[in-house]
């Protein structure tokens, strides 16, 4: 296999080393792409930066796929400013408040809300944490505890559906990794199949159901529940909320209403679904550019909605809809920077030869069933350093695919890996973006989040390890299935352990007060 050596490692072990040192990926990626042209074109450094710059950036951004993409971006970004800003979310979680009267409901119901507001995964924490505080003050339930089911469902949700902007990113890294590697298949239907094998964001969706059931809270999160519960702390002494308490983020508009949210999503849903299954969907395979297009339609049609509902209601202005849709684009500058980047980095590694190099060193020496748990373990590592899942994406999908087609290991379990150490990492990583959002949404300590959320992470991370050799083995979707039931067997005897520690502490003889 043509490759330039252990030379061809310099650009991603150095854009892995700059995400580390300096938590930016866009700054980290050009900097691997600069260094890596200017060891191909013999150290010129104007020969690189024009190259750099026509060769590698216009030609990528130009290019009629790559265009489709960013497009798209561009509408998401619209739509969920505009569903942000008209207090939907906000209406349709209020109207629930008075059905909850327990701590089992008030996190069921953060959960669900959560789920619901699916499509903005940094908004929900944002969104829903000022309106459920109260809640939980009310209900006796940590700070905590609603800081991790916020996190629980913002990432992982969103990694999950291939019509949010998650989606979209992660199907044009796929899609260009495919077109290197020669392999002809749809990026859209990858990533449907890629789903059962993303275990590490289905498991930890998951736990949270079982965790409020089983009563399974552990470690300093179940301190921190009793804490709350039995002697009505709020926070541990010297505690800092990135938030005031009961302070609001994000103030539901007088004159908004729940229909602002339900109506433009099935707009969204069903004028998306209506166009792919015209087209054949789910029989037969519908080409990305047609799922784009479609897409992109079903977005557009649904911010109009929302536009002439927020008109109607009186939630805003004219002028001031058409403004926060604009600077919902402009959000999307940030993505558009690194997915053009990621795609330049890819052509670069590709011509170096760095996945065929990596490849011919573990030929013979690493089974190809153990690939995926060592990409998953690879994936976890930079995403906890970064605090960036979708720079680890962006690094790790040009190196995974092409190496799991070397290496003869399942390509969709590769993929899969890479997205659930990605989630694994950054939901660990004290520095993850998601993971301060959601101590600042829920008003909770940062470093007590952590805290807490840590050992539910590191339980979901073994089981997902585990099952990721299992399914480098088997290839088969259902070891998933396997991974919820080890996990619900885990987190109910934690649990049960828990309490009958609990229950035998209570019979300890307490002293006496004289």
């Amino acid at each position: 296999m043509e490759n330039m050596g252990l030379i061809s490692l310099i650009p991603p072990v150095l854009a892995i080393g700059l995400s580390i040192a300096f938590r930016r990926v866009e700054v980290s990626l050009f900097a691997a792409l600069f260094v890596g042209l200017l060891i191909i074109l013999h150290g010129n450094p104007v020969d690189t930066s024009m190259s750099l710059v026509k060769d590698y950036l216009i030609e990528q951004a130009t290019d009629s796929y790559n265009a489709g993409v960013l497009v798209l971006l561009f509408f998401i970004g619209g739509f969920v400013a505009l569903v942000e800003k008209s207090g939907g979310g906000n209406a349709l979680a209020e109207r629930s408040e008075k059905l909850i009267t327990s701590r089992t409901r008030a996190q069921f119901a953060t959960w669900l809300g959560s789920l619901a507001i699916f499509f903005s995964d940094l908004g929900t924490p944002l969104i829903l944490g000022p309106i459920f505080e109260n809640i939980y003050d009310k209900v006796k339930s940590s700070r905590e505890k609603l800081a991790w089911i916020l996190d629980s469902t913002m990432s992982p949700v969103a990694v999950l559906i291939p019509f949010i902007g998650w989606g979209i990113y992660i199907m044009g890294l796929i899609a260009d990794a495919f077109d290197r590697a020669h392999i002809n298949a749809s990026e859209f239907t990858t990533f449907v199949h890629v789903i059962p094998f993303q275990m590490y964001a289905i498991l930890t969706v998951l736990s949270v159901p079982v965790v409020i059931f089983a009563n399974a809270d552990f470690g300093p999160m179940r301190r921190a529940e009793a804490r709350t519960a039995y002697h009505n702390q709020r926070y541990w002494p010297g505690s800092k909320p990135l938030r005031g308490e009961n302070g609001q983020q994000n103030e539901t508009p007088k004159a908004s209403r729940a229909t602002l949210i339900w109506l433009p999503l099935a707009v969204l849903f069903t004028t998306l679904f209506g166009i792919l299954i015209s087209q054949g969907f789910p029989v037969k395979q519908v080409p990305g550019n047609e799922f784009r297009a479609a897409l992109s339609t079903a977005y557009l049609f649904a911010a109009i909605t929302l536009v002439v509902l927020m008109l109607l209601y009186k939630v805003s202005s004219l002028g001031s809809v058409f403004s926060t849709y604009v600077k919902g684009m402009e959000r999307m500058i940030n993505v558009v920077i690194i997915l053009v980047l990621a795609w330049s980095l890819g052509a670069l590694l590709d011509k170096m030869g760095t996945a065929n190099y990596i490849v011919e060193i573990l030929q013979g020496n690493i089974p190809g069933f153990l690939v995926p748990a060592l990409v998953f373990i690879a994936a976890g590592l930079m995403s906890f350093a970064t605090g960036s899942s979708w720079g680890t994406f962006a690094i790790m999908i040009p190196l995974a695919i092409p190496i799991a087609q070397g290496l003869n290991a399942p390509m969709l379990v590769c993929i899969g890996a890479v997205l659930s150490g990605g989630i694994f990492g950054d939901h660990c990583s004290p520095i993850s973006d998601s993971t301060i959002l959601a101590s600042t949404g829920a008003a909770a300590d940062h470093i007590d989040h952590v805290r807490t959320q840590i050992p539910y992470a590191l339980t979901n991370g073994t089981i997902v390890l585990l099952m990721f050799i299992v399914a480098g083995i088997t290839a088969s979707p259902y070891t998933v299935v396997l991974g919820v039931i080890l996990m619900i067997v885990s987190f109910v005897t934690i649990g049960r352990l828990m309490r009958k520690r609990d229950d035998a502490y209570a019979q300890i003889p307490q002293p006496q007060a004289h």
